[in-house]
């Protein structure tokens, strides 16, 4: 009888503290003396050396000391879809590389973060594919670190997929909404057209079409030097690169992005309200532009 007690308290134990588990949006993999376009390529050949998909890269700020490599996994790309609200944001990862005192800093999203934030109870569902995912990840990236350090500051595990900053700051249900289309077709195009002509001082890093399911996701690069990533990062902090670019999704006839405030702070936990004060007009700034994205 004692063993089972035993047994069974520590099972509780062990269950409430996986529940109450810290997780960090990125992973540092270690540093580099190397130039950041080598690392650049050195990323993106172990990434397709080991059946990932590089999307697109960029600087951030239009710096040359920050780069950011957006990718994605077929497994990755076809699970998250299966999640109806907006489960294609899912679907990319990034890599930042942040260049600091003649050393490139190497970090990436965490799956484990994210995909709870984004999918909710339904990360659970496909837990197993997640799971693959992040250990391949940290498979391919051992060739060029073997730091796997988390950092960026923590939201407990079982927090995020109802993340939000504080009392009345929108929650990831709260999207906003760009514009409405007469048609898909008619919003993949629009949206296309605008960031092929850079509309709005903005980069396209990154597309993935889901054309079946009439799903399209954009990674924008927001380059305006007063509105855009050059205003903002500085202030909330520029280790975090590989938060961007931002996101345009299209599900059938309606563009939206994740707000600002929801976004940010996912992505910047550890912001004081004092700092987030700094950029308060940056949520605002990203809508509009991504509004003219979508006219």
């Amino acid at each position: 009888m004692k063993n089972l007690i035993f047994s069974s308290l520590t099972f509780l134990f062990v269950s409430l503290n996986i529940c109450a588990q810290d997780l960090a949006p990125y992973i540092k993999v270690g540093q580099s003396g190397e130039s950041i376009q080598h690392v650049s390529e050195k990323v993106i050949k172990a990434l397709e050396d080991n059946s990932f998909t590089v999307l697109g890269n960029y600087h951030p700020a239009n710096k040359s000391g920050l780069t950011v490599i957006a990718f994605t996994r077929t497994d990755l790309k076809n699970t998250v879809i299966k999640v109806a609200d907006r489960g294609a944001l899912g679907a990319v990862f990034k890599v930042g590389l942040v260049q600091e005192n003649g050393k490139i800093t190497i970090s990436y999203t965490n799956p484990d973060y994210i995909l709870r934030a984004y999918l909710g109870v339904n990360y659970n569902t496909y837990k197993a594919t997640f799971v693959d995912f992040s250990n391949d990840l940290k498979s391919t990236f051992a060739v060029i670190g073997k730091e796997f350090k988390p950092f960026g500051g923590t939201v407990q595990a079982d927090k995020l997929g109802k993340y939000h900053y504080k009392v009345m700051m929108p929650y990831f249900t709260d999207p906003v909404t760009l514009n409405e289309f007469s048609s898909f077709e008619e919003g993949l195009k629009t949206i296309e057209a605008n960031l092929k002509t850079k509309k709005g001082n903005t980069v396209q890093v990154y597309k993935i079409v889901y054309p079946n399911e009439n799903i399209a996701v954009f990674g924008v690069g927001l380059q305006s030097a007063t509105t855009g990533e050059a205003n903002f990062l500085p202030k909330i902090g520029e280790s975090h690169a590989a938060a961007m670019p931002y996101e345009i999704i299209l599900q059938g006839k309606t563009a939206t992005m994740l707000h600002g405030r929801y976004r940010i702070a996912l992505h910047w936990p550890d912001l004081t309200m004092g700092t987030f004060m700094k950029i308060m007009s940056t949520p605002g700034d990203i809508e509009n532009t991504l509004k003219i994205l979508c006219k």
